[in-house]
């Protein structure tokens, strides 16, 4: 377990150099909060009571997912993991007396972190003095802001868990360019990237939010602002942690197959 602390470690010591990116990142993601906040609100001003979030709700949910895009952004994946398997870097990895996924999600978690600290604290500190209801509200109370930090890291561990599965899947592929596109797709879609899942038909909600998706962003940023109930909220929770299970086994599983099956520079 030391080792892969070390792992996690380095990197987010890593991570952290990089502040005029970070910088620059943050001004995109302020004005791009800014601007589905404006597209929100033209459609709330015909009749708010058509929609299931209030304004406020939807515009916190909007400052929390640019604050967190680090945890939650499928495209923010790690090309130097891809490029090794594609090149026969990996290797080198191999040789190494570490479980290369463990190694792997340590790295990827520390990666995220760190991009997500840098960012994170600025754009709550500003949206903070946005004028009401434009800008992030309060939690609704202590117990939701605990959970809310609960399932913002079990959302950040499936969606770690998920891009495993998809460096561990171009073991098996001549390119990892398709594999990215499809998955990035669904994420962005299916997990309330784009839309909130409330703002989708009944049916259609039910079943996305079975999805392991759901359990990336849309928990913790619902939760926030008080948008599920007590029953909604439990159930959320043990997907999450079902999804985490089944994803992680399943990564590990394909993992132990392709490192039997490797082949590098012929060998």
């Amino acid at each position: 377990m030391k080792k892969y602390f070390s792992f996690f470690r380095l990197r987010f010591a890593m991570g952290l150099q990089y502040r005029i990116a970070a910088l620059a990142g943050i001004s995109t993601q302020f004005f791009w909060g800014l601007m589905e906040i404006m597209i929100f609100r033209a459609f709330y001003q015909t009749d708010a009571s058509a929609f299931p979030m209030t304004l406020s709700a939807t515009t916190s949910y909007i400052w929390l997912q640019q604050a967190f895009l680090a945890f939650f952004t499928a495209w923010m994946m790690e090309n130097e993991i891809f490029d090794s398997i594609v090149n026969g870097n990996i290797a080198y990895e191999l040789c190494r007396p570490t479980d290369i996924y463990n190694m792997w999600f340590a790295r990827s978690i520390a990666n995220r972190l760190s991009r997500a600290v840098l960012r994170c604290f600025p754009i709550l500190f500003v949206a903070a003095f946005i004028p009401y209801p434009y800008g992030i509200a309060a939690p609704a109370g202590p117990a939701h802001f605990l959970l809310f930090i609960v399932t913002l890291f079990l959302g950040l561990a499936v969606m770690v868990s998920f891009c495993m599965l998809v460096y561990v899947l171009t073991f098996f592929t001549i390119s990892p360019q398709g594999l990215r596109i499809l998955f990035v797709s669904c994420v962005e879609f299916f997990s309330g990237a784009l839309i909130p899942l409330p703002f989708f038909p009944e049916k259609i909600r039910q079943v996305m939010e079975l999805l392991p998706f759901a359990s990336m962003q849309n928990v913790a940023l619902r939760i926030y602002s008080a948008d599920m109930n007590r029953q909604e909220i439990e159930r959320a929770v043990l997907l999450q942690i079902f999804w985490l299970i089944v994803v992680t086994l399943s990564g590990k599983l394909l993992c132990k197959a392709a490192e039997k099956h490797i082949t590098v520079q012929g060998g």
